[in-house]
């Protein structure tokens, strides 16, 4: 993802309660999918029920559960330059309007508006997980990064605006009777007069699933301390070892304490001996966890991005 929709990404998943827009934007997101994030780019891979991974029967889906209103719609560096009505000329009479210009302070600063917020979530997760760790480690695929989505929000209609510099400015129009710009901005009538550095300005008027939240696949903490106590006392004698192996005078920094990243927590796996995980096992190793900013920030981690 351009690193412009970095605030918005940033805000959605705090403002909404932990759900997060598709990556690329407007891509359609289903209850089941399971995808990595590559480069910045989710890459849905499949989905656990088209796929026939789970049986139907042992799923349970929550459909149109209603969420709060007031958590969509927000942004962040937007202000009035100017709102006021006017008259124009019609192709029968004049006509009457309201015009606003959003003035954007700095380049990733937004307005966005969703209305009536909906969901559909997997509601007994805690029935399937333990089965989807199993097949999806060991039994059909052997995952070490995965993301299975499990609550996906539409709107009846949202509208978003990003800007690309700190001089943005967008000028909208509604023959509406509204001054305000929460009444203005994202109405259905409102057409676009004029923009400036606006990276993004979209209004989709149907309800389509591109705000999502997810579990991903990580290693059990328990696991996870023990390989890094095992890695770091491994290297604590890295050096002395190296300048007797090698008949090379290298220079050793007495003062390095070995660092342990911490996103290396499914390659650590490849340490284990053949045939330690396997599907009697898996559950020792894995568990779901909440996406969370974490992965959100993934999203803009891309390669040769500004």
């Amino acid at each position: 993802m351009h690193s412009s929709f970095k605030p918005f990404y940033r805000n959605f998943y705090f403002k909404t309660g932990g759900f997060i827009p598709s990556a690329p934007l407007n891509q359609n997101i289903y209850p089941g999918d399971f995808f990595q994030i590559i480069n910045g780019e989710m890459i849905i891979l499949g989905n656990i029920f088209k796929k026939g991974i789970v049986s139907d029967e042992n799923v349970e889906l929550d459909d149109d559960q209603l969420l709060n209103p007031a958590s969509w719609h927000f942004g962040e560096g937007v202000s009035k330059k100017y709102s006021g009505r006017g008259k124009g000329k019609g192709a029968i009479a004049d006509i009457e309007f309201s015009k606003q210009i959003l003035a954007f302070d700095h380049r990733g600063s937004f307005m966005f508006k969703g209305n009536n917020p909906k969901s559909v979530r997997i509601s007994n997760w805690n029935d399937i997980q333990q089965e989807l760790i199993i097949k999806m480690t060991q039994v059909l695929y052997s995952f070490r990064d995965l993301y299975i989505v499990t609550d996906v929000a539409t709107t009846s209609d949202w509208t978003l605006a990003v800007s690309g510099s700190k001089k943005g400015e967008l000028e909208i129009a509604t023959e509406e009777q509204s001054y305000g710009l929460s009444d203005v901005f994202g109405h259905e009538t409102c057409k676009t007069i004029q923009s400036k550095d606006i990276d993004y300005y979209n209004r989709e008027a149907n309800r389509k699933p591109v705000f999502y939240k997810a579990k991903k696949l990580v290693v059990q903490d328990e696991q996870l301390n023990v390989f890094i106590s095992d890695l770091i006392n491994s290297r604590q004698n890295h050096d002395s070892w190296a300048g007797s192996y090698f008949d090379y005078d290298f220079y050793t920094d007495t003062n390095y304490a070995p660092q342990i990243p911490v996103d290396s927590q499914a390659s650590l796996l490849d340490m284990l001996q053949a045939n330690q995980l396997n599907p009697n096992t898996a559950l020792l190793y894995f568990r779901w966890a909440d996406a969370n900013m974490d992965d959100v920030e993934k999203l803009f981690i891309s390669y040769g991005e500004e």
